[in-house]
């Protein structure tokens, strides 16, 4: 019996021009991630993880490839299908402060996205809102702040609120705890975590932090200069790696604990 996918990734490029001349930032990629399973995308800065993840989301136009999302090809992002398509996909960022309007309240901007896919009264929504706050772990007394009011990982906790308040099926999360510090990390990391297994979520984890996405994620690839080079288990990225650019990650991190 063959496997279903909730997303699937062939052969994903984009290409960029340059003057006369092209830079390939994401070569060929091929990955797929079942339902509620958490697929860990690491590499380096530059390596082409945020650039594949923004094809996905459809915040890039992608130059060659298919995107199948809930077995649906995905058109690219300047189209309207496209954005219908992707209701059950959100993502968050690694500063969630720019992501929010300094004008919007919290409990604002959690129901913006409920304005636009969905049709509830207004009730409905501060109620869907105040439930999905609570989920993250911000009081209510939060709602009617700003988002340049709360600490780093609050703000995070807003982001996280907002992009599951549509009750999406896969989270694309891009460096979502590289702007926080260590304790605040984790706090992050148990949280998605609690979500996942909760909602049933799936997770397009991103970072550049090796031990943090083994951490969290049922499979690892490895990216480099647009290419995934590895793919497995946290358990044999970890400690069996086949590529020299997974270990020099692994060793890199190894050197910051120490």
């Amino acid at each position: 019996m063959t496997e279903e996918y909730l997303l699937e990734i062939r052969q994903l490029k984009k290409v960029f021009p340059q003057g006369n001349s092209k830079i390939v930032a994401v070569s060929n990629i091929n990955f797929n991630i079942s339902p509620g399973e958490c697929l860990g995308l690491i590499g380096e800065s530059g390596s082409g993880k945020s650039t594949a993840a923004n094809m996905i989301a459809g915040l890039l136009d992608i130059t060659e490839g298919e995107i199948i999302f809930d077995k649906k090809i995905l058109p690219n992002k300047s189209c309207r299908k496209g954005f219908q398509l992707r209701k059950h996909m959100q993502m968050v960022f690694q500063n969630p402060l720019s992501s929010f309007s300094p004008k919007m309240t919290l409990l604002y901007s959690i129901c913006e996205g409920l304005r636009y896919r969905r049709k509830m009264s207004r009730n409905d929504m501060v109620q869907k809102a105040y439930e999905t706050m609570e989920m993250v772990g911000l009081k209510r007394e939060y709602a009617n702040r700003f988002c340049g009011e709360l600490s780093g990982g609050e703000c995070q906790r807003a982001a996280i609120a907002r992009a599951i308040v549509n009750e999406p099926k896969l989270l694309i999360c891009d460096e979502v705890t590289s702007a926080l510090d260590v304790s605040v990390q984790a706090q992050i990391l148990r949280l998605l975590l609690r979500l996942k297994q909760e909602l049933h979520l799936s997770y397009l984890f991103i970072s550049h932090d090796i031990a943090l996405v083994s951490n969290i994620s049922d499979r690892v690839a490895v990216m480099k200069e647009g290419n995934i080079v590895e793919e497995g288990t946290p358990d044999d990225i970890i400690n069996y790696p086949k590529h020299p650019y997974t270990d020099l990650l692994i060793r890199s991190a190894q050197m910051k604990r120490k």
